[in-house]
């Protein structure tokens, strides 16, 4: 008998785990909150070797992934080169990886406008209960609904996100609208920028529609800046007064909010990653948490992706390791016992997802090192660390 998982969560994580259950032979049904196709992230993801064979291991395209960069480079306050290392890798976009996967997942096994509420583990099958009313029966669910997962929740309600005091802003440039020097001298590199308290990094990433033509692309623009507790609560409250939980829509951002962080960026940052903000489409951002599961499975239930764990994005790591989770996913339940299948799952990826996420903490603390004067990010102490290990599989 064919056995049946249900998905919870139709982003990146949830796509990677039905397309490798799939793969084993599963049935799988994924459910997706949200009520149209998740689309228009164009936010960029770095490759890691690791990530590019799980998309060939659930038979995903990698053909014209991204764009090819050859160079790290980190520039000062004065928007001059500091340092230089050699480091080609591909940096792709969410976009492109939600379509490589999308196409994977049969239209009747892929439901929006709901996604799992509860569930009731019964023993010899789950029950999810879904936000619409439904109730759904399964060999196992999948909780891949993100770091505030409904799944995480019940399962176990003791882990919540601790905001570790900055955010991340983010924003895509079309190359075509850069200065001609700033498309020569920042454009093709990974860039950095990193003085003592902040930090941006940098690079391009394929156009609209996977665009990869030279004057066709994009440059992705990441800033993490330090915010106090009682300024988030106002940056994440909206034009009707409205305080959202955790994180708040990009379109909901308050255009005061905008035009401060725009007027800091003049303040703060070397002049090409001003010009680069400043003819970007509208920025947003992300308060940055941190949560790590000591569980990625109980009985007939799993967490995958930033459900279980979520590593700050410095390692760009949160896409590999939803890739990594979903084919170990496949691997431990195609044969023997679901409830032991998931038990050897959990014991594989939970040191893995925590190297990832301590790793992450340990250069999210680097932005924050004072024991060198470093106000204008040529004599970062951590430079040469920052440069060889962001976004980089160091495990």
């Amino acid at each position: 008998m064919t056995k049946r998982a249900i998905i919870s969560g139709g982003s990146i994580g949830g796509l990677f785990a039905a397309a490798a259950l799939m793969r084993a032979g599963w049935q799988v049904d994924v459910f997706e909150r949200t009520d149209v196709e998740l689309a228009g992230r164009g936010a960029g993801i770095v490759t890691h070797k690791a990530l590019i064979e799980a998309l060939q291991a659930v038979g995903a395209s990698t053909e014209d992934l991204g764009v090819s960069v050859q160079e790290r480079v980190a520039f000062d306050k004065a928007g001059q080169p500091v340092a230089r290392i050699d480091y080609p890798q591909i940096v792709t976009s969410w976009d492109r990886i939600h379509q490589l996967l999308r196409v994977l997942i049969p239209d009747d096994r892929h439901h929006l406008g709901a996604h799992v509420a509860g569930y009731a583990d019964h023993g010899d099958r789950v029950e999810a209960v879904l936000t619409d009313g439904r109730r759904v029966e399964a060999d196992v669910l999948i909780g891949a609904d993100g770091f505030r997962s409904s799944v995480r929740g019940q399962m176990l309600p003791d882990v919540q996100p601790e905001y570790s005091g900055y955010v991340v802003w983010r924003a895509l440039a079309h190359e075509a609208d850069l200065p001609a020097e700033v498309r020569d001298a920042v454009f093709p590199h990974f860039g950095f920028y990193a003085p003592t308290g902040t930090q941006i990094i940098g690079y391009p990433i394929a156009g609209p529609n996977n665009d990869l033509r030279p004057g066709h692309r994009r440059y992705n623009f990441v800033w993490y800046a330090p915010v106090k507790a009682a300024d988030l609560a106002d940056m994440l409250t909206d034009a009707s007064g409205h305080l959202h939980h955790i994180s708040i829509p990009p379109p909901l951002v308050r255009d005061a909010v905008i035009t401060a962080v725009e007027a800091q960026a003049r303040e703060m940052l070397p002049g090409p990653f001003v010009q680069i903000l400043a003819q970007s489409e509208r920025p947003f951002f992300t308060p940055i948490y941190d949560h790590a599961s000591p569980v990625m499975a109980q009985g007939r239930v799993a967490l995958s992706g930033d459900a279980a764990c979520v590593a700050r994005p410095h390692v760009g790591m949160g896409v590999t390791k939803a890739a990594c989770d979903a084919l170990a996913l496949a691997r431990h339940l195609a044969d023997g016992p679901v409830e032991e299948g998931l038990l050897a799952y959990s014991a594989e990826r939970v040191p893995a997802s925590k190297s990832a996420h301590d790793r992450a903490r340990t250069l999210g603390r680097f932005i924050f090192d004072d024991s060198v004067p470093n106000p204008d990010g040529r004599s970062n102490p951590r430079l040469d660390e920052i440069m060889r290990t962001t976004a980089i599989n160091v495990a």
